[in-house]
């Protein structure tokens, strides 16, 4: 015969109840910009450290795994540091004591929040797949303010694996180890959207017009990739192509005028062509007196854009013979790149806000 069961036997577990069960903060939409990374420092370590980070990614670098650690840990990480350090400090943000990709980023972030900031369920966030703040972080502090739904926005125009697909890679395997996961949303490329097109054109032609000389040509410059990659199926030169092609057609100027070349080689494998500082010393060469160079797959300033364009490829253009020389500034935090930003998070927040 079965015993009776007591009174208290039945009660809910306390764990259960209202009072007793926890609260998470839900209901919010979380928007994270992400950005390619910056080193914390310029000193050797705090650079070894990031390009350590960078230089690691299978999707950076597609060579077989055994043979580039002992290369990557051998002579790049022994000799890079030190030089890219260097590159660092010349364009290093003093005051901030950052680089200024870390500036502008945080800008662009604070300023799309702020176009937001009346729909409360908006919470704006950005971060980098490469060094702090990290992708983790970040994801981590949206879900804690109840982000049950989050948009990743990778912030690179032109699509590429070794930029936006590893962006996306690295919020994946956040998600991996989360118990509860809010639900996610990748911002496709933008090469060809038409608000990115425009600001380009406007900003392109407002910093020209302010230039004291008129430009006997100007370089679109986008960062480069090794052909082997295109050969593989990435659509990066296609996209570049097309925002050039764009660009031409809004501001009305020849294939002669705007040239696309590609820029940022890296080791001995040929890469898109043509190259950036190659063309640069053979205009100058050719007679050509005044380069100005737009860089448009960079959604903020960077190493690639201040030193290697602004401060490399200037002085080889002056020492062929070349005189006036200008580096249009990427859109930044500029109305126009806000602009840009916002547009393109509206479409892809449709059905979420």
């Amino acid at each position: 015969m079965n015993k009776p069961k007591r009174a208290n036997e039945f009660a809910p577990d306390a764990r259960f109840t209202p009072a007793g069960h926890p609260r998470p903060a839900i209901g919010k939409v979380g928007v994270l910009l992400i950005n390619l990374g910056t080193p914390d420092a310029t000193d050797y370590w705090s650079m070894r450290r990031y390009l350590k980070e960078f230089l690691s990614d299978a999707r950076v670098i597609e060579v077989n795994r055994v043979l580039w650690w002992f290369i990557l840990n051998g002579p790049v990480l022994l000799k890079r540091p030190s030089s890219s350090g260097e590159a660092y400090r010349s364009i290093w943000n003093e005051e901030l004591d950052e680089s200024p990709l870390r500036t502008i980023t945080r800008a662009q972030g604070e300023k799309l929040a702020k176009a937001f900031q009346e729909n409360e369920r908006i919470v704006v966030d950005w971060g980098m797949r490469y060094g702090n703040p990290s992708t983790k972080s970040r994801i981590e502090a949206l879900k804690a303010q109840g982000c049950e739904r989050i948009l990743l926005f990778a912030l690179y125009p032109q699509y590429a694996a070794a930029t936006m697909a590893t962006a996306y890679d690295k919020a994946f395997d956040v998600l991996k180890e989360m118990r509860w996961q809010p639900a996610i949303r990748t911002v496709p490329p933008y090469h060809d959207d038409p608000a990115y097109i425009d600001a380009l054109a406007k900003s392109l032609k407002s910093h020209v017009t302010k230039l004291k000389w008129r430009p006997d040509v100007i370089l679109a410059s986008f960062h480069g990739l090794p052909i082997e990659y295109f050969e593989k199926g990435d659509p990066y030169h296609c996209h570049c192509a097309k925002t050039t092609r764009l660009l031409r057609e809004k501001l009305g100027w020849s294939e002669d005028y705007l040239r696309m070349t590609f820029q940022s080689r890296f080791g001995k494998a040929e890469w898109l062509q043509p190259y950036t500082i190659e063309t640069v010393e053979a205009l100058a060469r050719e007679g050509i007196k005044n380069l100005a160079i737009v860089m448009p797959g960079f959604a903020a300033d960077c190493i690639e854009t201040l030193f290697e364009i602004d401060v490399e490829n200037r002085e080889v253009f002056e020492e062929h013979g070349g005189e006036n020389f200008a580096a249009i500034p990427c859109l930044n935090d500029s109305a126009e790149g806000i602009k840009v930003i916002r547009a393109v998070v509206e479409r892809e927040l449709g059905g979420w806000i």
